[in-house]
């Protein structure tokens, strides 16, 4: 390892904020100019524009003979996705949920998440379960745009200033911003990958510790851009659609695509298998209850959040540098801070519940006897 990786690194990371800012900006005026609603803008538009680093990486990392970082990179970014930006974004401000999300995009996450653990369960992401993924998010997105018109319809709205407290632009420059932005997240793509790599090799780090950390981290910092915007404008379930909208891209589009393109599958490392796919499937149901039970995700929620994705990241750089404390930190997760926060999550979810049915039954009195 030399300067020249790291400097590679940090000039990838730039360019794919760079050119993941630029194709949000003009995927979302030309997709406003065919009259899509803010919330569609968010989950469809928003979520693709900002799932085209992780695409563009794990194209990258697939042509350079490195699927270990293609895997890692989208498992890590849907962890990074719930556990560090809406945890962020709960703690700058408690996230309002619409019940379209909810009751819709949150269930479609998870059962995509599921889908992509069961297809990797054979070391493998074959072209047919490529055909499978991208499938679901088709679908996915077919249904959340009919739902959208129906949205689009209601008076006062203006579809691109909520989503994205930007001004719109001219058309032409929208189809620059987005032509300067697929460029940008290629060649971005290309020098993260590379500078990483050299480093993984150097520190004796795998390629999927690497993918599911700094890689990871780095094209997820588009999403977390759109959700602190959305955050200052107000637009709370901007911020919980765009991070949903771009985990169900990220394993649809970002596995599913290169999986069927290269032809021969995208094998995943037994690591993943074992230990970071089921956290990331553990991480999406975890969000499921807490949005259901009030429509909303709390400042302590979010706190939690961020608390586990600190620990599983020390976790994971503990293991692969075979550091002595890994054994003692792994019992103190199993044992202790994994179930105190399965039994935090139970009784928050039973209390929420019981708050949500005892309105239920004073809207019913109230109508009853109104």
């Amino acid at each position: 390892m030399n300067i020249i990786d790291i400097v590679l690194v940090l000039v990838g990371l730039v360019l794919l904020v760079l050119g993941g800012e630029a194709l949000v900006r003009g995927a979302s005026t030309l997709a406003a100019k065919v009259g899509l609603s803010p919330l569609i803008i968010g989950l469809v538009v928003v979520s693709a524009a900002t799932s085209a680093p992780e695409f563009a990486v794990t194209v990258g990392a697939v042509i350079d003979g490195e699927p270990d970082l293609a895997v890692g990179n989208v498992v890590g970014s849907n962890i990074v996705n719930i556990l560090l930006i809406l945890g962020i974004s709960a703690i700058i401000s408690p996230l309002v949920i619409k019940r379209q999300i909810v009751r819709f995009d949150i269930p479609v996450m998870v059962g995509l998440t599921i889908l992509l653990v069961a297809v990797s369960l054979d070391g493998k992401i074959s072209l047919f379960d490529g055909v499978l993924l991208l499938g679901v998010l088709v679908l996915h997105t077919i249904v959340s745009i009919v739902m959208g018109k129906k949205e689009s319809s209601r008076p006062n709205l203006d579809p691109v200033e909520p989503a994205l407290n930007t001004k719109p632009v001219p058309l032409w420059l929208a189809a620059i911003l987005l032509a300067a932005g697929i460029g940008l997240l290629v060649l971005g793509a290309q020098f993260l990958v590379t500078g990483a790599v050299n480093i993984a090799t150097y520190l004796g780090v795998s390629s999927l510790v690497i993918g599911l950390t700094v890689v990871a981290i780095g094209t997820s910092l588009p999403e977390l851009a759109t959700s602190i915007i959305a955050l200052r404008r107000g637009e709370t379930d901007m911020a919980v659609g765009n991070i949903v909208g771009s985990n169900i891209f990220n394993i649809g589009l970002v596995l599913g695509l290169p999986a069927i393109i290269f032809g021969e599958g995208i094998p995943v490392p037994s690591a993943a298998i074992a230990l970071d796919m089921p956290l990331m499937l553990a991480t999406a149901i975890a969000l499921l209850p807490i949005a259901f039970t009030g429509f909303v995700i709390a400042r302590w929620e979010g706190g939690m959040f961020v608390a586990l994705y600190v620990a599983y990241t020390a976790y994971l750089v503990l293991a692969s540098t075979e550091h002595d404390a890994a054994e003692g930190f792994t019992s103190i997760m199993l044992w202790f801070v994994l179930p105190l926060v399965a039994v935090t999550l139970i009784a928050v979810t039973s209390y929420e519940a019981g708050l949500l049915r005892e309105r239920v039954k004073n809207r019913a009195f109230e109508q009853n006897n109104g």
